[in-house]
């Protein structure tokens, strides 16, 4: 079977600067993934070169065998660090948006987390508050039953109830057999649901480990051997 994602000598330039320099990676299916390391490291980059939404200026890239395009969407939930929804569109008109544009999107799933949070699908998404808006965007990703979640810091900004919220969603609601990648800079929070970290620097893979193997190589915990690294 391929590897959900694979990434060889991935490159993506801006004029002298380097975004991403050479990375070379492989991600297998069945695990949480953290994507870690401090602005302007390459993360969203990446990100963007996963969905599509950016193009390599060297290197290779696929997503389950597939370059990144309308074959790879059709496998991938992206939740982006920016709001994707219009603040007038109602709950309810983007659980049925949802529905309409994507096979694998359970609206029961959706209606039933919802329904968990109480919150009301007749609402404009401008009248809800920061944390109650990334949970729906994060409950409508999570509704999808993809091979690859990529969801680019799903807890940033958010009430720490609303991060416990949300790490639960995600544990909770993706197919065992899929992959979840999670940029994040809150570390300590979401480390005990990770199996394996990617440390980026300056746009190059420093780190690519098991959290296991770094408890037992390291004798720390992923949080301790990130500041470690970048000096945090």
């Amino acid at each position: 079977m391929k590897p959900i994602l694979e990434c060889r000598r991935l490159t993506k330039r801006y004029g002298s600067f380097f975004a991403l320099s050479d990375l070379t990676l492989t991600l297998e299916r069945g695990q949480i993934v953290g994507l870690l390391g401090p602005n302007g490291s390459g993360k969203t980059t990446l990100i963007k070169l996963i969905n599509g939404l950016l193009v390599p200026t060297d290197g290779y890239i696929a997503v389950d065998g597939c370059a990144p395009g309308v074959e790879t969407k059709k496998i991938v939930s992206y939740l982006p660090d920016q709001d994707c929804l219009g603040d007038q569109m109602r709950v309810r008109e983007a659980v049925s948006l949802y529905t309409d544009f994507y096979s694998d999107f359970s609206t029961e799933r959706a209606k039933k987390m919802l329904d968990a949070l109480e919150i009301d699908g007749s609402l404009r998404l401008g009248a809800l508050s920061k944390g109650t808006k990334e949970k729906v965007q994060l409950i409508l990703v999570m509704s999808r039953d993809a091979r690859l979640y990529v969801l680019d810091e799903p807890i940033g900004g958010v009430d720490p109830a609303a991060r416990d919220y949300i790490l639960r969603t995600i544990l909770t609601n993706y197919n065992e057999e899929a992959t979840v990648l999670i940029s994040t800079h809150l570390i300590s929070d979401i480390e005990n649901v990770l199996d394996h970290v990617l440390f980026l620097k300056e746009g190059r893979l420093v780190m690519n480990e098991t959290v296991d193997e770094i408890r037992t190589r390291y004798g720390k915990s992923v949080d301790a051997l990130f500041r470690e690294v970048f000096r945090c």
